[in-house]
Protein backbone atom coordinates (compact mmCIF):
# COMPACT_ATOMS: atom_id res chain seq x y z
CA UNK A 1 0.00 0.00 0.00
CA UNK A 2 2.73 2.38 0.85
CA UNK A 3 4.40 1.90 -2.32
CA UNK A 4 0.98 2.40 -4.23
CA UNK A 5 0.43 5.97 -2.15
CA UNK A 6 3.98 7.04 -3.50
CA UNK A 7 3.54 6.58 -6.75
CA UNK A 8 0.27 8.30 -6.61
CA UNK A 9 1.80 11.35 -5.45
CA UNK A 10 4.70 11.13 -7.45
CA UNK A 11 2.02 11.01 -10.52
CA UNK A 12 0.19 13.67 -9.23
CA UNK A 13 2.48 15.80 -8.79
CA UNK A 14 3.64 15.78 -12.92
CA UNK A 15 -0.04 15.55 -13.85
CA UNK A 16 -1.13 18.49 -11.58
CA UNK A 17 1.69 20.67 -13.41
CA UNK A 18 0.58 19.56 -16.93
CA UNK A 19 -3.25 20.80 -15.93
CA UNK A 20 -1.73 24.31 -14.10
CA UNK A 21 -1.32 25.58 -17.63
CA UNK A 22 -4.17 24.14 -19.27
CA UNK A 23 -6.63 25.65 -16.43
CA UNK A 24 -4.57 29.32 -16.51
CA UNK A 25 -4.79 29.38 -20.21
CA UNK A 26 -8.71 28.26 -20.01
CA UNK A 27 -8.98 30.71 -16.76
CA UNK A 28 -7.93 34.06 -18.74
CA UNK A 29 -8.79 33.16 -22.32
CA UNK A 30 -11.92 31.29 -22.47
CA UNK A 31 -9.59 28.98 -24.62
CA UNK A 32 -9.05 24.98 -24.44
CA UNK A 33 -5.89 24.61 -25.57
CA UNK A 34 -5.72 21.34 -27.48
CA UNK A 35 -1.70 21.61 -28.30
CA UNK A 36 -0.67 21.37 -24.48
CA UNK A 37 0.36 17.82 -24.85
CA UNK A 38 2.07 18.74 -27.93
CA UNK A 39 4.08 21.46 -26.50
CA UNK A 40 4.64 19.17 -23.40
CA UNK A 41 6.21 16.87 -26.32
CA UNK A 42 8.42 19.88 -27.32
CA UNK A 43 9.88 20.41 -24.56
CA UNK A 44 10.76 16.83 -23.72
CA UNK A 45 12.51 16.77 -27.13
CA UNK A 46 14.35 20.29 -26.45
CA UNK A 47 15.98 18.63 -23.28
CA UNK A 48 16.83 15.22 -25.30
CA UNK A 49 18.85 17.28 -27.73
CA UNK A 50 20.23 19.65 -25.29
CA UNK A 51 20.97 17.41 -22.71
CA UNK A 52 20.92 13.96 -24.17
CA UNK A 53 22.65 14.45 -27.15
CA UNK A 54 24.71 17.92 -26.74
CA UNK A 55 25.42 16.88 -23.12
CA UNK A 56 25.31 20.16 -21.54
CA UNK A 57 23.96 20.39 -17.88
CA UNK A 58 20.41 19.34 -17.48
CA UNK A 59 19.63 22.67 -15.86
CA UNK A 60 20.56 24.43 -18.94
CA UNK A 61 18.47 22.21 -21.05
CA UNK A 62 15.13 22.27 -18.52
CA UNK A 63 15.54 26.34 -18.64
CA UNK A 64 16.01 26.45 -22.30
CA UNK A 65 12.75 24.37 -22.97
CA UNK A 66 11.02 26.29 -20.31
CA UNK A 67 11.90 29.73 -22.36
CA UNK A 68 11.38 28.06 -25.50
CA UNK A 69 7.72 27.23 -24.86
CA UNK A 70 7.41 30.52 -23.12
CA UNK A 71 8.32 32.04 -26.73
CA UNK A 72 6.24 29.58 -28.16
CA UNK A 73 3.57 30.23 -26.69
CA UNK A 74 3.59 33.78 -26.44
CA UNK A 75 3.86 33.49 -30.25
CA UNK A 76 0.93 31.74 -30.59
CA UNK A 77 -1.37 34.18 -28.79
CA UNK A 78 -0.32 37.31 -30.15
CA UNK A 79 -0.65 36.16 -34.16
CA UNK A 80 -2.97 33.20 -34.05
CA UNK A 81 -5.30 33.39 -31.29
CA UNK A 82 -5.82 37.12 -30.22
CA UNK A 83 -6.48 37.69 -33.72
CA UNK A 84 -9.28 34.51 -34.26
CA UNK A 85 -11.06 36.17 -30.65
CA UNK A 86 -11.31 39.43 -32.46
CA UNK A 87 -12.40 38.95 -35.65
CA UNK A 88 -15.29 35.99 -34.59
CA UNK A 89 -17.70 35.87 -32.07
CA UNK A 90 -18.15 31.98 -31.84
CA UNK A 91 -15.77 30.69 -29.27
CA UNK A 92 -15.94 27.50 -31.60
CA UNK A 93 -13.83 29.49 -33.36
CA UNK A 94 -10.80 29.16 -30.68
CA UNK A 95 -11.56 25.64 -30.01
CA UNK A 96 -11.28 24.74 -34.11
CA UNK A 97 -7.93 27.30 -34.60
CA UNK A 98 -6.35 24.96 -31.20
CA UNK A 99 -6.76 21.39 -32.71
CA UNK A 100 -5.26 22.79 -35.79
CA UNK A 101 -2.55 23.73 -33.74
CA UNK A 102 -1.92 20.73 -32.30
CA UNK A 103 -2.26 18.51 -35.44
CA UNK A 104 0.27 21.36 -37.28
CA UNK A 105 2.80 20.67 -34.18
CA UNK A 106 2.43 17.26 -34.46
CA UNK A 107 3.97 17.15 -37.87
CA UNK A 108 6.20 19.33 -37.26
CA UNK A 109 7.94 17.43 -34.39
CA UNK A 110 7.56 14.50 -35.85
CA UNK A 111 9.07 16.01 -39.24
CA UNK A 112 11.92 17.46 -36.90
CA UNK A 113 12.68 14.57 -34.18
CA UNK A 114 11.13 11.00 -36.52
CA UNK A 115 8.97 8.71 -34.20
CA UNK A 116 11.69 7.10 -32.53
CA UNK A 117 11.76 7.04 -28.70
CA UNK A 118 13.96 8.91 -27.37
CA UNK A 119 15.74 8.76 -23.26
CA UNK A 120 18.37 10.71 -21.90
CA UNK A 121 20.74 9.79 -18.98
CA UNK A 122 19.46 9.86 -15.42
CA UNK A 123 20.21 12.59 -13.24
CA UNK A 124 20.79 11.20 -10.27
CA UNK A 125 21.40 7.05 -9.80
CA UNK A 126 20.64 5.01 -7.66
CA UNK A 127 17.54 3.82 -5.85
CA UNK A 128 16.15 3.86 -2.21
CA UNK A 129 14.91 0.58 -0.95
CA UNK A 130 12.90 -0.21 2.16
CA UNK A 131 10.84 -3.12 3.30
CA UNK A 132 7.65 -1.51 1.66
CA UNK A 133 9.55 0.28 -0.78
CA UNK A 134 11.56 0.96 -3.76
CA UNK A 135 12.06 4.25 -5.18
CA UNK A 136 14.55 5.38 -7.84
CA UNK A 137 15.96 8.81 -6.79
CA UNK A 138 15.63 10.70 -9.99
CA UNK A 139 11.78 9.94 -9.44
CA UNK A 140 11.85 11.24 -6.20
CA UNK A 141 14.27 14.53 -7.70
CA UNK A 142 11.27 15.18 -10.54
CA UNK A 143 8.60 15.03 -7.61
CA UNK A 144 10.41 17.42 -5.83
CA UNK A 145 10.92 19.72 -9.10
CA UNK A 146 6.96 19.54 -10.03
CA UNK A 147 6.40 20.41 -6.30
CA UNK A 148 8.75 23.18 -6.10
CA UNK A 149 7.49 25.00 -9.57
CA UNK A 150 3.81 24.30 -8.29
CA UNK A 151 4.47 26.20 -5.17
CA UNK A 152 6.33 28.82 -6.88
CA UNK A 153 3.33 29.39 -9.32
CA UNK A 154 0.70 29.11 -6.77
CA UNK A 155 3.12 31.92 -4.84
CA UNK A 156 3.55 34.01 -8.05
CA UNK A 157 -0.60 34.12 -8.43
CA UNK A 158 -1.44 35.20 -5.35
CA UNK A 159 1.68 37.50 -3.82
CA UNK A 160 2.59 39.40 -7.58
CA UNK A 161 1.29 41.99 -9.31
CA UNK A 162 1.32 40.15 -12.39
CA UNK A 163 -0.85 37.13 -10.67
CA UNK A 164 -3.41 39.57 -9.01
CA UNK A 165 -3.88 40.78 -12.48
CA UNK A 166 -4.44 37.67 -14.03
CA UNK A 167 -6.53 36.76 -11.13
CA UNK A 168 -8.56 39.70 -11.59
CA UNK A 169 -8.98 38.73 -15.20
CA UNK A 170 -9.77 35.05 -14.42
CA UNK A 171 -12.70 36.51 -12.35
CA UNK A 172 -14.32 39.19 -14.63
CA UNK A 173 -12.06 39.98 -18.05
CA UNK A 174 -14.28 42.77 -18.40
CA UNK A 175 -14.10 44.35 -15.20
CA UNK A 176 -10.50 44.31 -15.13
CA UNK A 177 -9.66 45.87 -18.06
CA UNK A 178 -12.44 48.71 -17.09
CA UNK A 179 -10.13 48.99 -14.19
CA UNK A 180 -7.00 49.68 -16.07
CA UNK A 181 -5.55 45.99 -16.45
CA UNK A 182 -3.83 45.46 -19.59
CA UNK A 183 -5.71 42.19 -20.39
CA UNK A 184 -4.49 41.82 -23.67
CA UNK A 185 -0.81 41.81 -22.40
CA UNK A 186 -1.42 39.96 -19.84
CA UNK A 187 -3.63 37.11 -21.84
CA UNK A 188 -0.38 37.34 -23.69
CA UNK A 189 1.69 36.21 -19.99
CA UNK A 190 -0.86 33.83 -19.28
CA UNK A 191 -0.64 31.58 -22.44
CA UNK A 192 3.31 31.91 -22.19
CA UNK A 193 2.96 31.12 -19.09
CA UNK A 194 0.94 27.73 -19.57
CA UNK A 195 3.08 26.91 -22.82
CA UNK A 196 5.90 27.33 -20.19
CA UNK A 197 4.98 24.66 -17.70
CA UNK A 198 3.94 22.36 -20.02
CA UNK A 199 7.41 22.44 -21.71
CA UNK A 200 9.01 22.23 -18.22
CA UNK A 201 6.81 18.56 -17.52
CA UNK A 202 7.62 17.54 -20.75
CA UNK A 203 11.14 18.00 -19.78
CA UNK A 204 11.47 16.80 -16.39
CA UNK A 205 9.62 13.45 -17.73
CA UNK A 206 11.90 12.56 -20.54
CA UNK A 207 14.61 11.50 -18.01
CA UNK A 208 12.28 9.20 -16.25
CA UNK A 209 9.65 7.61 -19.03
CA UNK A 210 11.50 9.15 -22.38
CA UNK A 211 9.63 10.72 -25.45
CA UNK A 212 8.31 10.27 -28.39
CA UNK A 213 6.39 12.11 -31.62
CA UNK A 214 2.94 10.48 -30.63
CA UNK A 215 2.50 11.17 -27.14
CA UNK A 216 1.09 14.24 -27.48
CA UNK A 217 -2.55 13.79 -27.71
CA UNK A 218 -2.54 11.28 -24.89
CA UNK A 219 -1.03 14.05 -22.65
CA UNK A 220 -4.06 16.65 -23.69
CA UNK A 221 -6.60 14.23 -22.89
CA UNK A 222 -4.92 13.41 -19.49
CA UNK A 223 -4.74 17.13 -19.10
CA UNK A 224 -8.41 17.71 -19.78
CA UNK A 225 -9.59 15.09 -17.50
CA UNK A 226 -7.77 16.62 -14.34
CA UNK A 227 -9.12 19.90 -15.13
CA UNK A 228 -12.43 18.63 -15.67
CA UNK A 229 -11.93 16.97 -12.46
CA UNK A 230 -11.05 19.66 -10.66
CA UNK A 231 -13.02 22.18 -12.71
CA UNK A 232 -12.15 24.69 -15.53
CA UNK A 233 -10.38 28.19 -15.12
CA UNK A 234 -9.67 26.87 -11.19
CA UNK A 235 -6.05 26.77 -10.27
CA UNK A 236 -6.86 24.66 -7.06
CA UNK A 237 -8.60 22.31 -8.73
CA UNK A 238 -6.16 21.76 -11.39
CA UNK A 239 -3.93 20.49 -8.51
CA UNK A 240 -6.31 18.57 -6.84
CA UNK A 241 -7.83 16.89 -10.59
CA UNK A 242 -3.82 16.16 -10.83
CA UNK A 243 -3.27 14.02 -7.56
CA UNK A 244 -6.95 12.51 -8.05
CA UNK A 245 -5.82 11.39 -11.15
CA UNK A 246 -2.31 10.35 -10.23
CA UNK A 247 -3.45 8.03 -7.31
CA UNK A 248 -6.25 6.83 -9.68
CA UNK A 249 -3.97 5.65 -12.13
CA UNK A 250 -1.10 4.18 -9.23
CA UNK A 251 -4.07 2.10 -7.77
CA UNK A 252 -5.53 0.57 -10.83
CA UNK A 253 -2.24 -0.21 -12.00
CA UNK A 254 -1.20 -1.88 -9.02
CA UNK A 255 -4.85 -3.59 -9.02
CA UNK A 256 -4.68 -4.69 -12.80
CA UNK A 257 -0.84 -5.29 -13.14
CA UNK A 258 -0.86 -5.69 -17.00
CA UNK A 259 -4.00 -4.92 -17.68
CA UNK A 260 -3.33 -1.13 -17.97
CA UNK A 261 -6.12 -0.38 -20.78
CA UNK A 262 -8.55 -1.42 -18.41
CA UNK A 263 -7.23 0.79 -15.89
CA UNK A 264 -8.11 3.90 -18.02
CA UNK A 265 -11.32 2.95 -19.15
CA UNK A 266 -12.63 2.17 -15.52
CA UNK A 267 -10.79 5.78 -14.84
CA UNK A 268 -13.10 7.65 -17.74
CA UNK A 269 -16.29 5.42 -17.28
CA UNK A 270 -15.60 6.99 -13.27
CA UNK A 271 -15.21 10.37 -14.75
CA UNK A 272 -18.17 10.12 -16.91
CA UNK A 273 -20.28 8.80 -14.16
CA UNK A 274 -18.94 12.12 -11.38
CA UNK A 275 -19.25 14.87 -14.36
CA UNK A 276 -22.85 13.21 -15.03
CA UNK A 277 -23.50 14.10 -10.95
CA UNK A 278 -21.35 17.27 -10.40
CA UNK A 279 -20.91 18.33 -14.39
CA UNK A 280 -18.38 21.73 -12.62
CA UNK A 281 -16.03 19.67 -11.42
CA UNK A 282 -15.23 19.63 -7.43
CA UNK A 283 -13.92 23.48 -7.57
CA UNK A 284 -15.78 24.32 -10.33
CA UNK A 285 -15.88 28.27 -10.62
CA UNK A 286 -13.26 30.72 -11.29
CA UNK A 287 -10.70 31.34 -8.55
CA UNK A 288 -9.50 34.66 -7.33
Amino acid sequence: MEQVIVNGLYLGAQYALIALGLTLIFALMNVLNFAHGQMYVIGGFLVYEIYGRMHWPFVVALFAAAATLAVIGGLLERFLFRTVIRRSLREESTMLLAAGVAYFLDAAILLLFGEKQHGVPKIVRGVFVSDNLIIPYDRVLVACLAILFIVAFVLMMQFTKPGRAMRAMAQDRVAAQLMGVPVEFYSLVGFALGAMLAGLVGGLLVTITGVNSGIGGPISIKAFTMVMIGGAGVVGGAILGGFILGMLESVGLSVLHSYGDITYLAIFVSLLIFLSIRPNGLMGKPWG
